[in-house]
């Protein structure tokens, strides 16, 4: 009976130790394992958050990346159109100076050419006086002489 008696002894001190164990110790390791656990799962979903804001980041990066070379395009097209246009401007400014400066070369050597001319007249009406001089031999008067260069000078 000693052996049964230990070993109801054994058992009852096992069956309280059990008891012990699950009324102090194990809610503790149980609220421990819990709290484990949701840490877990709560790292779980902010992993899945932060990879899914990742990707979100990623393809807005993405769609700001393609709206900025968008962008940058337009700028190289807008200044290309705006180089050409200088260009035509510059052009066009410059035939306009040249056909100025085209034309007052040629007022100017038209103005030259009638002071050439009127030279040319003057002198050939002093050297046919010269020459009506020395025909008749005699010297005209100085009124008579202006007035007679003025008529051939009107006449040529």
């Amino acid at each position: 009976m000693n052996m049964n008696a230990t070993l109801l002894g054994q058992a009852i001190a096992f069956f309280l130790f059990v008891v012990f164990c699950m009324k102090y110790v194990w809610p503790p390791i149980m609220e421990a394992i819990e709290e484990r656990q949701k840490k877990i799962a709560d790292g779980l979903a902010a992993a899945d958050r932060a990879a899914k804001d990742l990707n979100l980041a990623q393809a807005n990066a993405s769609d700001q990346l393609k709206e900025a070379k968008r962008t940058a395009t337009e700028i190289v097209e807008q200044a290309n159109k705006r180089k050409a246009q200088i260009i035509d401007e510059a052009k066009t400014e410059a035939l306009a100076e040249r056909d100025k400066i085209l034309a007052q070369g040629l007022a100017e050597i038209e103005a030259e050419r009638n002071r050439a001319r009127d030279d040319l007249r003057k002198q050939v009406a002093t050297l046919a006086v010269i020459g009506a001089e020395k025909i008749i031999e005699r010297s005209i008067d100085k009124d008579a002489h202006a007035d007679l260069l003025n008529k051939v000078t009107a006449e040529l």
